[in-house]
């Protein structure tokens, strides 16, 4: 079988509304991919950044897969949440980007949006710290249902990934 080895870390993000963040991340794959090595999703530190900047989460990611083709590519969901004074967590971002199909060293930034609520919502995000947030979580990579959602633009993510693809030409697999 070809292999995909993805090594690299979740940097950190920012442009968020607020400080304080952490984030969950999922890799999603296709039917023809089995995880040999690794954790496909996990779940960062909080980071209290001094100057309200960048959060810095430095956080390893190092997955192993065996692949019989190309079909359900991976691609990383993921959720930002911000931590209050009082530890209370709030998402401020979802998000999700497709994994480049080259192998090598990739910078790659994803773009979090949130769902925009109600004028009853946001004050009820301000009081009680919980805004709205989506039932099913399959929504955030799957275009079919999102495209109905009412968003705005939260802040961004940065990651690090090498790719090391292994015996694609000896299995007939083009990337």
């Amino acid at each position: 079988m070809a292999e995909v080895h993805i090594i690299g870390n979740l940097d950190g993000g920012e442009g968020f509304s607020s400080p304080n963040l952490s984030c969950k991340w999922c890799f999603e794959t296709g039917g023809a991919w089995r995880l040999l090595e690794g954790v496909k999703d996990g779940q960062t530190q909080v980071d209290h950044p001094i100057d309200e900047g960048i959060a810095h989460w430095s956080h390893p990611i190092d997955l192993h897969y065996a692949i019989k083709g190309i079909q359900g590519w991976p691609k990383l969901s993921l959720q930002v949440y911000s931590e209050d004074m009082y530890g209370r967590t709030q998402l401020v971002g979802y998000g999700f980007v497709h994994l480049p199909t080259s192998p090598g060293f990739h910078k790659i930034e994803c773009p979090t949006w949130q769902l925009a609520g109600s004028a009853m919502d946001q004050v009820q995000s301000y009081f009680v710290g919980s805004g709205p947030q989506l039932i099913n979580d399959d929504v955030i990579a799957s275009g079919s249902d999102r495209y109905r959602l009412q968003t705005i633009a939260s802040g961004t993510v940065y990651l690090s990934l090498f790719l090391v693809t292994r015996n694609f030409n000896k299995f007939g697999i083009e990337s």
